[in-house]
């Protein structure tokens, strides 16, 4: 539909259980020990998906609202393309994707990376440090945040960084979680961002 959901509560649709379903089936080849996923509903259907396609029924999994989408405060719930005529070219993109562009009532990334990144570097490290495989199931500012920290991407490039619908990155981490190999995997999906 277009619109910001940020820290709205959503179930996926139709369409998004199908694609989580398709996203599953491409981890097949990597066994998954540890789960980890935004307390918000439609990160938990996706997980849930994804586990499900690879049958896979009993792997541990934490929820945690430092996973969850970015509070796009006033902006919750307006169309996107009502915004960006708003906001001008230059604004609206601006509000998207810069690093520290506030929202009025809300988060920037900024913001976002400063609960997401303590809980990736607590709680998720140290799964990978142990060898095991971790599949984490988040939103796109916070994969973004991630991405920042994890391949070391400046705060002026990373309004160059989008996540997109349908995406998997599978990263091999060093011990401190910055990147050393990095695989892209997607499924075909229409873009709604």
């Amino acid at each position: 539909m277009g619109l910001w959901t940020g820290k709205r509560d959503r179930h996926l649709t139709e369409y998004g259980f199908a694609k989580s379903l398709e996203m599953g089936l491409l981890l097949k080849d990597i066994p998954i020990d540890r789960a980890f996923a935004s307390m918000q509903v439609r990160s938990i259907e996706t997980l849930s998906c994804m586990l499900d396609a690879l049958e896979l029924y009993s792997v541990p999994t934490d929820h945690t609202s430092s996973l969850s989408e970015r509070d796009y405060g006033d902006y919750t719930g307006k169309d996107k393309w009502e915004m960006k005529k708003q906001l001008g070219e230059d604004g609206w993109n601006t509000v998207r994707r810069d690093w520290d562009c506030p929202v009025p009532n809300g988060e920037t990334l900024k913001m976002v990376y400063a609960r997401a990144v303590p809980y990736f570097l607590e709680n998720i490290l140290p799964e990978l440090k142990k060898g095991k495989n971790v599949l984490l199931v988040s939103h796109g500012n916070v994969i973004r945040a991630l991405q920042k920290y994890i391949e070391n991407i400046s705060a002026s490039n990373i309004k160059n960084v989008e996540m997109l619908f349908g995406g998997i990155l599978i990263y091999t981490l060093d011990q401190e979680g910055h990147m050393v190999e990095k695989e892209t995997r997607h499924v075909n999906s229409r873009v709604n961002a």
